[in-house]
């Protein structure tokens, strides 16, 4: 057996090793942007979205909780058209529709005959309402709006994106949604996914793929019909 010997070691690393190592480390630990270059990033891509009509894609989401020992994986369509409104429907394991727009968002269960409102307005929504708008943070287009509803964490380099990481402005807000992530392309700033962390300590993720932009959407796809078999309910007013 031949036995360690640190010098040798530490030689190697500083010779013909070293750029291996350096490779690995950046491939482990991507440099995060500096303070200004992740304001320049952030303004590039914001600018960016002001291009975006609508937008609808497939995602897979997967949510980890501690609860569980493995996460919980779906999948499912979501469409966007500005200004904020969206519709995310789950067709994998179960299906469940969320469309939001200015004013509310409504949770609709097919399967149980059941659905949720959430209203967004101003003055009657609180910390969950502000936790539920953040679902849009993907298409931000005004840097003062987006000020005003966020603050920027870090910004770094992953291999043809950049990482925006978020936290929301409120304090209140914070305690239910803590951090947030939005993965976007280097190249166009298009979107790629977008993940958030609770407070409970839950993580959900969404990955996108198949986007079309700008491309016409029926204004029933954000306006679906409730038969009278469903039961409406208001969460937050009870």
């Amino acid at each position: 057996m031949v036995p360690f010997r640190p010098d040798l070691a530490s030689q190697r690393l500083n010779g013909t090793a070293a750029p291996l190592f350096a490779i690995l480390c950046g491939f482990l630990f991507p440099d995060p942007a500096s303070a200004a270059d992740a304001d320049a990033i952030l303004d590039s891509w914001i600018q960016a979205q002001k291009s975006c009509q609508t937008w609808s894609a497939d995602f897979t989401q997967t949510r980890t909780l501690k609860s569980l020992n493995k996460p919980l994986v779906s999948t499912g369509k979501v469409w966007f058209s500005n200004p904020g409104r969206f519709r995310w429907e789950t067709a994998s394991p179960a299906p469940t529709i969320a469309v939001r727009d200015a004013t509310q968002m409504l949770v609709i269960y097919p399967r149980l005959k059941r659905a949720e409102r959430y209203p967004l307005g101003e003055g009657n929504s609180g910390a969950m309402g502000d936790a539920l708008s953040l679902f849009d943070a993907g298409f931000p287009r005004d840097r003062k709006v987006f000020d005003a509803r966020f603050r920027l964490v870090s910004v770094a380099d992953r291999h043809g994106c950049w990482e925006i990481g978020l936290q929301p402005a409120k304090a209140m807000t914070r305690k239910i949604v803590p951090a947030m992530s939005v993965l976007v392309r280097t190249n166009d700033f298009s979107l790629k996914a977008f993940e958030i962390t609770f407070g409970d300590g839950s993580v959900m993720r969404n990955e996108f793929s198949g986007q079309i932009l700008n491309a016409p959407i029926g204004n029933d796809v954000f306006h679906p019909a409730l038969s009278g078999e469903y039961k409406l309910t208001e969460p937050l007013h009870q």
